[in-house]
Protein backbone atom coordinates (compact mmCIF):
# COMPACT_ATOMS: atom_id res chain seq x y z
CA UNK A 1 0.00 0.00 0.00
CA UNK A 2 1.45 3.49 -0.84
CA UNK A 3 1.28 6.57 0.98
CA UNK A 4 -1.75 7.93 -1.02
CA UNK A 5 -3.52 5.46 -0.38
CA UNK A 6 -5.78 3.25 2.71
CA UNK A 7 -7.51 5.54 5.01
CA UNK A 8 -5.84 8.02 7.77
CA UNK A 9 -5.18 7.03 10.78
CA UNK A 10 -7.35 9.75 13.23
CA UNK A 11 -10.19 8.77 10.87
CA UNK A 12 -9.62 4.93 11.61
CA UNK A 13 -9.27 5.36 15.41
CA UNK A 14 -12.00 7.64 15.73
CA UNK A 15 -14.68 5.60 14.28
CA UNK A 16 -13.15 2.82 16.70
CA UNK A 17 -14.45 4.76 18.90
CA UNK A 18 -11.01 4.96 20.36
CA UNK A 19 -11.07 9.13 20.94
CA UNK A 20 -11.98 11.69 18.27
CA UNK A 21 -9.63 13.01 15.55
CA UNK A 22 -8.59 15.89 17.71
CA UNK A 23 -7.57 13.45 20.83
CA UNK A 24 -6.32 10.72 18.11
CA UNK A 25 -3.71 13.14 16.27
CA UNK A 26 -2.50 14.16 19.92
CA UNK A 27 -1.72 10.85 20.59
CA UNK A 28 -0.18 10.00 17.60
CA UNK A 29 2.43 12.96 18.18
CA UNK A 30 3.10 11.97 21.61
CA UNK A 31 4.24 8.35 20.21
CA UNK A 32 1.50 6.45 21.90
CA UNK A 33 0.15 4.26 19.09
CA UNK A 34 1.43 1.58 16.77
CA UNK A 35 0.92 0.39 13.79
CA UNK A 36 2.11 -3.24 12.96
CA UNK A 37 4.35 -2.77 16.09
CA UNK A 38 6.21 -0.10 14.66
CA UNK A 39 5.30 3.64 16.62
CA UNK A 40 4.08 6.06 14.03
CA UNK A 41 4.54 10.05 14.39
CA UNK A 42 3.25 11.57 11.01
CA UNK A 43 -0.29 13.04 10.73
CA UNK A 44 -0.77 11.74 7.55
CA UNK A 45 -0.30 8.65 8.16
CA UNK A 46 -2.45 6.01 6.23
CA UNK A 47 -3.63 2.50 6.69
CA UNK A 48 -5.49 -0.35 5.52
CA UNK A 49 -8.24 -1.27 8.56
CA UNK A 50 -8.20 -4.68 6.81
CA UNK A 51 -4.85 -5.81 7.28
CA UNK A 52 -2.83 -3.44 9.56
CA UNK A 53 -2.77 -3.89 12.73
CA UNK A 54 -2.79 -0.67 15.45
CA UNK A 55 -1.98 -0.54 19.23
CA UNK A 56 -2.38 2.62 21.59
CA UNK A 57 -0.61 2.36 24.88
CA UNK A 58 -0.07 -1.57 23.88
CA UNK A 59 -3.83 -2.27 23.84
CA UNK A 60 -4.57 -3.37 20.66
CA UNK A 61 -7.76 -1.53 18.71
CA UNK A 62 -10.48 -3.28 17.18
CA UNK A 63 -10.33 -1.82 13.86
CA UNK A 64 -12.70 -4.82 12.11
CA UNK A 65 -16.16 -4.19 12.58
CA UNK A 66 -17.95 -7.02 11.56
CA UNK A 67 -16.32 -9.25 13.95
CA UNK A 68 -18.31 -10.05 17.29
CA UNK A 69 -17.32 -11.08 20.79
CA UNK A 70 -19.77 -12.08 23.20
CA UNK A 71 -19.70 -13.61 26.73
CA UNK A 72 -22.59 -16.30 27.88
CA UNK A 73 -23.15 -17.88 30.93
CA UNK A 74 -23.81 -20.98 29.84
CA UNK A 75 -26.57 -22.24 32.30
CA UNK A 76 -26.17 -26.51 33.70
CA UNK A 77 -28.16 -28.43 30.85
CA UNK A 78 -26.88 -26.63 27.69
CA UNK A 79 -24.58 -28.55 25.22
CA UNK A 80 -21.39 -26.10 23.49
CA UNK A 81 -22.73 -27.06 20.38
CA UNK A 82 -24.76 -24.99 18.15
CA UNK A 83 -26.96 -27.79 16.96
CA UNK A 84 -27.02 -31.14 18.83
CA UNK A 85 -27.71 -34.68 17.17
CA UNK A 86 -28.92 -35.77 20.53
CA UNK A 87 -31.71 -33.24 20.58
CA UNK A 88 -30.37 -31.89 23.91
CA UNK A 89 -30.48 -28.06 24.87
CA UNK A 90 -27.93 -26.46 22.54
CA UNK A 91 -26.41 -22.83 22.23
CA UNK A 92 -28.83 -21.28 19.37
CA UNK A 93 -31.52 -19.54 21.63
CA UNK A 94 -28.41 -17.63 22.78
CA UNK A 95 -26.80 -16.77 19.56
CA UNK A 96 -30.56 -16.19 17.58
CA UNK A 97 -30.40 -11.52 18.98
CA UNK A 98 -26.83 -11.87 16.95
CA UNK A 99 -27.18 -10.70 13.11
CA UNK A 100 -23.42 -12.32 13.14
CA UNK A 101 -23.15 -16.52 12.51
CA UNK A 102 -21.31 -16.77 15.97
CA UNK A 103 -20.03 -20.19 17.35
CA UNK A 104 -18.39 -20.79 20.37
CA UNK A 105 -14.77 -20.76 21.57
CA UNK A 106 -14.18 -24.00 23.41
CA UNK A 107 -16.60 -26.08 25.62
CA UNK A 108 -17.83 -26.33 28.58
CA UNK A 109 -19.54 -29.88 29.77
CA UNK A 110 -23.44 -30.11 29.56
CA UNK A 111 -23.54 -30.03 34.02
CA UNK A 112 -21.11 -26.96 33.99
CA UNK A 113 -21.94 -23.58 34.13
CA UNK A 114 -20.20 -20.47 33.51
CA UNK A 115 -18.64 -17.99 31.10
CA UNK A 116 -18.59 -19.32 27.46
CA UNK A 117 -16.95 -16.63 24.65
CA UNK A 118 -19.02 -16.49 21.36
CA UNK A 119 -17.53 -15.00 18.34
CA UNK A 120 -17.45 -14.79 14.54
CA UNK A 121 -13.50 -14.19 14.77
CA UNK A 122 -12.26 -17.18 13.93
CA UNK A 123 -7.94 -16.48 14.48
CA UNK A 124 -8.90 -15.48 18.01
CA UNK A 125 -11.05 -18.03 18.62
CA UNK A 126 -7.80 -20.68 18.01
CA UNK A 127 -5.50 -18.92 20.17
CA UNK A 128 -8.01 -19.25 22.65
CA UNK A 129 -8.63 -22.24 22.63
CA UNK A 130 -5.84 -24.15 22.02
CA UNK A 131 -4.00 -25.55 25.10
CA UNK A 132 -0.39 -24.30 23.42
CA UNK A 133 -1.22 -21.07 23.71
CA UNK A 134 -1.37 -20.85 27.61
CA UNK A 135 -4.41 -18.67 28.24
CA UNK A 136 -6.02 -19.99 31.60
CA UNK A 137 -9.39 -20.37 32.97
CA UNK A 138 -10.49 -19.87 36.23
CA UNK A 139 -13.05 -22.62 38.03
CA UNK A 140 -15.03 -22.71 41.06
CA UNK A 141 -15.75 -25.99 42.30
CA UNK A 142 -18.41 -27.43 45.02
CA UNK A 143 -17.06 -30.71 45.74
CA UNK A 144 -17.66 -33.69 48.57
CA UNK A 145 -15.66 -33.61 51.81
CA UNK A 146 -13.36 -31.46 53.43
CA UNK A 147 -10.53 -30.67 50.99
CA UNK A 148 -6.94 -30.51 53.24
CA UNK A 149 -4.27 -28.70 52.44
CA UNK A 150 -2.47 -31.21 51.30
CA UNK A 151 -4.79 -32.06 48.81
CA UNK A 152 -4.50 -28.42 47.49
CA UNK A 153 -0.56 -29.06 47.09
CA UNK A 154 -1.18 -32.27 45.28
CA UNK A 155 -3.52 -30.65 42.52
CA UNK A 156 -0.40 -28.46 42.19
CA UNK A 157 2.28 -30.54 41.83
CA UNK A 158 0.45 -32.78 39.78
CA UNK A 159 -2.36 -35.84 39.79
CA UNK A 160 -1.76 -39.14 36.93
CA UNK A 161 -5.24 -39.46 34.66
CA UNK A 162 -6.03 -42.15 32.09
CA UNK A 163 -4.87 -39.23 29.54
CA UNK A 164 -1.59 -38.43 31.09
CA UNK A 165 -0.49 -35.90 34.19
CA UNK A 166 -1.55 -32.65 34.60
CA UNK A 167 -1.72 -30.08 37.45
CA UNK A 168 -3.08 -26.85 38.15
CA UNK A 169 -1.44 -23.26 37.65
CA UNK A 170 -3.09 -22.56 40.45
CA UNK A 171 -5.22 -23.97 43.20
CA UNK A 172 -6.79 -22.56 46.71
CA UNK A 173 -9.44 -23.84 49.11
CA UNK A 174 -11.48 -20.89 49.12
CA UNK A 175 -13.96 -22.68 52.07
CA UNK A 176 -15.34 -25.69 53.49
CA UNK A 177 -17.70 -26.63 55.73
CA UNK A 178 -17.56 -27.49 59.24
CA UNK A 179 -19.27 -30.75 59.27
CA UNK A 180 -17.41 -32.28 56.60
CA UNK A 181 -20.16 -31.89 53.61
CA UNK A 182 -18.18 -29.82 51.24
CA UNK A 183 -15.60 -27.85 50.21
CA UNK A 184 -15.43 -24.95 47.86
CA UNK A 185 -12.15 -25.08 45.83
CA UNK A 186 -10.65 -22.27 43.02
CA UNK A 187 -8.66 -23.78 40.16
CA UNK A 188 -6.70 -22.16 37.24
CA UNK A 189 -6.01 -24.14 34.19
CA UNK A 190 -4.54 -23.40 30.68
CA UNK A 191 -5.38 -27.17 29.65
CA UNK A 192 -8.49 -28.06 27.01
CA UNK A 193 -9.01 -31.55 27.87
CA UNK A 194 -12.53 -32.68 28.41
CA UNK A 195 -14.14 -32.72 31.49
CA UNK A 196 -10.67 -31.55 33.16
CA UNK A 197 -11.75 -30.34 36.62
CA UNK A 198 -13.96 -32.96 37.08
CA UNK A 199 -11.48 -35.97 36.41
CA UNK A 200 -8.66 -34.02 38.83
CA UNK A 201 -11.02 -33.61 41.35
CA UNK A 202 -12.47 -36.84 41.51
CA UNK A 203 -8.68 -38.60 41.41
CA UNK A 204 -8.40 -36.45 44.92
CA UNK A 205 -10.86 -38.01 46.30
CA UNK A 206 -13.45 -34.61 46.09
CA UNK A 207 -15.92 -35.58 43.33
CA UNK A 208 -17.21 -32.38 42.17
CA UNK A 209 -21.19 -31.70 43.18
CA UNK A 210 -21.36 -28.12 41.17
CA UNK A 211 -18.95 -26.39 38.53
CA UNK A 212 -18.74 -23.06 37.36
CA UNK A 213 -16.00 -21.32 35.16
CA UNK A 214 -15.75 -18.27 36.28
CA UNK A 215 -12.88 -16.37 34.46
CA UNK A 216 -11.53 -17.08 30.40
CA UNK A 217 -8.29 -14.96 29.88
CA UNK A 218 -8.58 -11.28 30.84
CA UNK A 219 -12.55 -11.92 30.60
CA UNK A 220 -14.89 -12.15 33.71
CA UNK A 221 -17.87 -13.66 34.39
CA UNK A 222 -18.77 -11.06 36.51
CA UNK A 223 -22.96 -10.42 38.15
CA UNK A 224 -23.70 -11.94 34.49
CA UNK A 225 -26.98 -14.15 35.23
CA UNK A 226 -27.26 -17.42 34.03
CA UNK A 227 -28.73 -17.68 30.57
CA UNK A 228 -27.54 -14.32 29.84
CA UNK A 229 -25.17 -12.97 27.13
CA UNK A 230 -23.63 -9.55 26.76
CA UNK A 231 -20.86 -8.23 24.23
CA UNK A 232 -17.80 -7.41 25.22
CA UNK A 233 -16.88 -3.53 26.35
CA UNK A 234 -13.98 -1.86 24.54
CA UNK A 235 -11.67 -2.63 27.31
CA UNK A 236 -12.23 -6.12 26.80
CA UNK A 237 -12.12 -6.51 23.46
CA UNK A 238 -8.54 -4.76 23.89
CA UNK A 239 -7.54 -7.15 26.07
CA UNK A 240 -8.24 -10.60 24.15
CA UNK A 241 -7.12 -9.04 21.19
CA UNK A 242 -3.75 -8.11 23.14
CA UNK A 243 -3.63 -11.66 23.91
CA UNK A 244 -4.28 -13.01 20.94
CA UNK A 245 -1.79 -10.93 18.95
CA UNK A 246 1.09 -10.80 21.59
CA UNK A 247 0.67 -15.17 21.44
CA UNK A 248 0.31 -15.50 17.52
CA UNK A 249 3.41 -13.27 17.28
CA UNK A 250 5.19 -15.73 19.63
CA UNK A 251 4.39 -18.60 17.84
CA UNK A 252 5.58 -16.94 14.48
CA UNK A 253 8.43 -16.65 16.06
CA UNK A 254 9.46 -20.04 17.36
CA UNK A 255 8.34 -21.48 14.09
Amino acid sequence: MSDVEGVRLQKVLAAAGVASRRVVEEMIVAGRIRINGVVVTELGRRIDPESDLVDVDGTAVQLDQTKRYVILNKPTGVVSSMRDDRGRRDLRPFVEPYPERLFNVGRLDAETSGLLVLTNDGDLAHVLAHPSFGVTKVYIAKVEGRVAPATIQRLLTGVELEDGPISADKARLLSRSTEGTGSLVELTLHSGRNRIVRRMMAEVGHPVVELVRRQFGPLHLGTLPAGKSRELTKVERGALLTLARGATASEQLET
